[in-house]
């Protein structure tokens, strides 16, 4: 149980890191093309849209697992 639990931080670091670079790496395009600024700006926020799901279903894990335990 405990390497399922690892596993699981694990996949969690990786989505923060990944959400931190996408939306950094989106801001950076946004500020250099001002053409495709709308592209990157809903690229950014659907960044913050997936981090914000992604978080709420591993919270809801944790609670479902705290309930049954």
């Amino acid at each position: 149980m405990t390497t399922l639990e690892e596993l699981a931080q694990a996949l969690i670091a990786i989505i923060r890191l990944g959400c931190i670079c996408r939306f950094i790496y989106c801001m950076v395009r946004l500020s250099g093309a001002e053409e495709e600024a709308t592209k990157y700006k809903k690229r950014s926020r659907n960044v913050v849209l997936f981090y914000i799901l992604a978080e709420s279903i591993w919270q809801v894990k944790e609670l479902i697992l705290f309930y049954y335990q």
